[in-house]
């Protein structure tokens, strides 16, 4: 098996930054990749933030913070990133992007670089077929935010090694994380059920059967869940969720799974979320106002 010390991270968002920060705090020297130096750098400043934050809040000490932060590093070029033990795709929710990453990828890895994407939904098969190495590619999806969430899903494609399964198991371990395998059907498991329930809750704003802050409220205390569902999907990103909701939709050919008009209508006008400010809830001023 593959000893792995050097990670590459490609795009530097909230996932790829925050992988890259549970990467160095586990002692992985870390090469952070994005399509731009600005995105790179605001991506570095993240997570220093963010290292910050826990060290205030006693989550981690101040010496694991110091020693971390150094570990990370900006790789400007393919090569650069390319040149390490494991690379992470981290990219937005889109197949035919993180294809056109892995093909431009393949000229600069090492023989034995091990690849993983970190996508939600999208089929690892299909994401492996255009590398030139399935055997050496796996999925390895965070959950976010990452640097809290303390699962890994694991999937492997049909041409996945058993040797890059077991890397990728003890790789996810060595961060703190516990694993969960799942097969290679669209959107896996935590989204495969998490995801369509955001659906059903932007439905159920759709046809009237209550209001924001009413569904909210009921699935968080009817239900016990931390985060009402349409505050979860402005969290997660609505495009995110709507790109999750076209992959179920278009894999498993079931109508159970069509994206809610009202979800594509706010990805249509932009209302991304806390992201963009304004999702299913405006977060423009001091607290979050509902948008309906």
């Amino acid at each position: 098996m593959a000893e792995i010390k050097t990670v590459g991270v490609i795009g530097a968002g909230q996932m790829g930054a925050g992988i890259a920060h549970v990467c160095a705090l586990a002692g992985y020297s870390v090469r952070l990749h994005d399509v731009s130096a600005d995105r790179i750098s605001a991506g570095l400043a993240a997570i220093e933030r963010n290292m910050n934050r826990q060290a205030a809040r006693g989550m981690i000490t101040v010496e694991a913070l110091q020693g971390a932060v150094p570990r990370i590093t900006a790789a400007v070029t393919p090569a650069e990133v390319g040149d390490t033990d494991l690379v992470i795709e981290a990219a937005t929710e889109d197949e035919a992007v993180k294809k056109i990453i892995f093909r431009s990828l393949t000229d600069h890895l090492r023989p034995d670089t091990l690849l993983a994407s970190n996508t939600s939904s999208i089929s690892i098969t299909r994401l492996a077929s255009v590398t030139d190495r399935p055997e050496k590619f796996i999925g390895l999806h965070f959950m976010n935010p990452v640097p809290l969430m303390k699962l890994v899903e694991i999937i492997r494609g049909i041409a996945t090694d058993p040797a890059t399964y077991e890397n990728a198991v003890d790789f996810a371990k060595s961060l703190g994380k516990t694993t969960a395998n799942a097969e290679d059907f669209p959107a896996f498991i935590v989204n495969r059920v998490l995801v369509p329930m955001i659906n059903e809750a932007i439905y159920t704003l759709y046809e009237g059967v209550g209001t924001v802050d009413a569904i909210d409220t009921a699935l968080k205390l009817g239900a016990n869940h931390p985060m009402g569902p349409l505050e979860l999907g402005d969290f997660i990103g609505l495009d995110t969720v709507l790109a999750i909701m076209n992959v179920l939709h278009d894999g498993l050919a079931d109508s159970k799974y069509r994206p809610c008009p009202l979800l594509v209508k706010y990805v249509e006008a932009g209302w991304l979320g806390r992201k963009a400010g304004r999702g299913f809830y405006d977060y423009r001023g001091e607290t979050p106002v509902p948008t309906r």
